[in-house]
């Protein structure tokens, strides 16, 4: 059986073959670092002014608010630009968005500042999430997207172990402004990697005329394909209500069991350990289907569901390996189908689409969680989050089936 036919067989590290994707690889594996540093420094900096889920839930918002607003207009733009030279511009506003933080951090320290800064962190995230998403899926041949994926999700992961890690040392050294200077000096590493790459090497899809009317020309092509509109469904309902980790795991270590705040940052590392193995396994796929999305959420649905009833916070560090893994499956499921069955004109607007259900949910799901936290206690939250995966991935599931019995009626 060849790898084409098996959908779990192939090299775990075949992408990192291509020089373009290399350097994609290693710069943003630097600058990743900086940027989970950074969402960690930000919420426990937001949980020490604020003492509260809430403060956190609207840090949260003010993150991602941007993208839910502005998200499919940075698809349109990625589809239009040259993908390289737009990451450049992002990267170096994200730089100093960063230098912003370092300086709020050292000086006045208050919640308003902090979340204004956060919205320009937002902003770039809209623009720079359907770009670096195109333009990774640019730097290798077709048959290998799916181990790109993979590969760029244990990067992400990966980045999570090391940058809170990081992040406690520094907040308990030097502080939060120490944390947020680290993070600036970090997207040096992936301006030079995209300065190094050779244009010539790159897949570049075609460049979408400007034209009226094209985001819901996105919407529409999603809308009427299924495998895209039932994947996307079951990201809204878990981005929403899920995926609030920044929101409900602060609360969870300090409300629940009474240790300081900072343990945040180890049980989001021990977390992001059990994903770095997802994204690992997910790198040796070479085919994802409907189904394999649906049975991740209902997975991750039952782990977060398990780590809600964990009895002391020593339990709940394997029991959190195990949200890590099964988390980063189906996000890296739901993102591999996007990437592959998207017609390249469209990539842009779809992977924006999917920012938007995922990371634009945040401003409506974080604070609503975070509220959930302070009045029923911190494993209120992950039974909601758990309680939407299983029902997305039920939803998926039968709707797959449905493809699969009737298929011009899926």
């Amino acid at each position: 059986m060849t790898a084409v036919d098996d959908k779990n067989s192939g090299s775990t590290f075949r992408s990192l073959k291509y020089r373009n994707f290399r350097l994609f690889f290693i710069g943003q594996g630097i600058s990743q670092v900086g940027n989970w540093l950074t969402l960690v420094a930000q919420a426990l900096l937001a949980y020490k002014l604020g003492k509260s889920g809430f403060a956190v839930g609207v840090l949260a918002a003010c993150q991602f608010l941007p993208v839910l607003l502005l998200g499919a207009y940075g698809g349109v733009v990625s589809d239009r630009t040259d993908r390289r030279k737009l990451e450049m511009v992002v990267q170096t506003v994200a730089m100093f968005q960063s230098v912003a933080l370092a300086i709020v951090a050292a000086t006045s320290a208050h919640l308003v500042w902090l979340d204004l800064t956060a919205v320009v962190g937002g902003v770039t995230m809209a623009f720079d999430n359907p770009a670096r998403r195109t333009l990774f899926v640019e730097l290798v041949d077709p048959e290998d997207v799916n181990n790109a994926v993979g590969l760029n999700s244990s990067l992400m992961t990966s980045s999570r172990i090391i940058g809170p890690a990081i992040a406690s040392i520094l907040i308990a050294t030097i502080g939060y402004a120490g944390c947020f200077t680290f993070d600036a000096v970090s997207y040096f590493a992936v301006l030079i990697a995209l300065s190094m790459m050779r244009p010539s090497e790159i897949n570049s899809t075609p460049i979408v005329e400007k034209a009226r009317g094209q985001i819901k020309e996105g919407w529409d092509y999603v809308r009427r394909t299924p495998e895209l509109w039932i994947s996307l469904l079951m990201m809204a309902l878990v981005g929403t209500l899920a995926f609030n980790f920044q929101v409900v795991l602060p609360v969870f270590v300090e409300r629940t069991f009474g240790d300081k705040a900072v343990l945040y940052a180890v049980l989001f590392a021990v977390m992001s350990v059990g994903s770095l193995v997802g994204a690992l396994v997910a790198a040796r796929r070479v085919a994802v289907d409907v189904r394999d999305v649906a049975i991740a959420s209902l997975w991750f649905g039952g782990a977060m569901l398990v780590l809600a009833v964990a009895p002391t916070l020593v339990s709940a560090f394997p029991l959190s390996l195990g949200v890590g893994f099964t988390s980063i499956t189906f996000l890296t499921a739901s993102t591999a189908i996007v990437q592959i069955r998207a017609e390249p004109a469209m990539r842009g607007r779809v992977l924006a689409l999917q920012a938007i259900v995922f990371l634009g949910t945040t401003p409506i799901g974080g604070p609503i969680v975070g509220v959930l936290c302070d009045a029923f206690g911190a494993r209120t939250g992950l039974v909601v989050g758990g309680v939407s995966a299983l029902l997305a991935g039920v939803y998926g599931v039968v709707r797959a089936r449905s493809m699969t019995a009737h298929p011009a009626m899926a």
